[in-house]
């Protein structure tokens, strides 16, 4: 079949100049912290709704789209999560992670308690497809679902929203909780809400290492 092709209709055509649009949408993102605070506040369904809405324009292989947000607010299915998340961090902090890593992880200040998992209104558990569901093969798979993810933070983040990444290994218990079928493995769990009025962040795990030791130009 020949593709077809029409002239670009609906291109984003910024009112300011490029550099002051990105400096603007940097001010915003530098700001972004992960949070392990989260207030009680509600964050109304519509909000999710738009939060995938941003994080489904992302490219993906072949325009597969094999990615799947999972938004549960219900509070039975938000402890049991908990309570898997926090068996598998206990094995991590015991005998999985070696010491170098703990070394790192040790001014973040965390442990396997995962309180944040049953305050914070929402949990987003993305779901990798390991194919469509009409069995259809999908492509660069972790890359497109990745970039997903990180639409969705930034979509979060401009909302005035807080999240963290959360990553429990092995994550195979989510999708035993949350009934998804076997084509769908868990990619990312993200807590989705406000900071509570108390909430602290680390103090150096903000800092970046300066432009030139990220950038090359040739």
């Amino acid at each position: 079949m020949t593709p077809q092709f029409v002239p670009y209709p609906d291109r984003h055509l910024p009112t300011s100049p490029p550099d002051l649009a990105l400096a603007n949408l940097h001010d915003v993102l530098r700001r972004r912290r992960s949070v392990r605070m989260f207030s009680e506040q509600p964050v109304e369904r519509s909000t999710i709704e738009w939060l995938v809405r941003c994080a489904h324009t992302a490219p993906s292989g072949a325009n597969k789209q094999p990615w799947r947000f999972v938004c549960v607010q219900s509070p039975r299915v938000k402890a049991a999560i908990r309570a898997g998340a926090e068996a598998e961090e206990r094995e991590f902090y015991a005998r999985r992670a070696n010491d170098e890593w703990l070394q790192d992880l040790a001014p973040l200040g965390t442990d396997a308690n995962k309180e944040f998992l049953t305050v914070a209104p929402w949990l987003v558990v993305v779901f990798q497809l390991t194919h469509a569901d009409d069995g259809s093969q999908v492509y660069y798979l972790k890359e497109s679902v990745g970039l997903a993810c990180g639409m969705f933070l930034v979509a979060a983040q401009v909302a005035g929203l807080a999240t963290l990444t959360h990553t429990p290994s092995p994550m195979a218990f989510l999708g035993e909780i949350l009934g998804r079928p076997k084509h769908e493995r868990p990619f990312l769990l993200i807590p989705v809400g406000y900071p509570a009025a108390d909430c602290v962040v680390p103090a150096k795990a903000i800092e970046r290492r300066p432009l030139d030791a990220v950038m090359v130009v040739v």
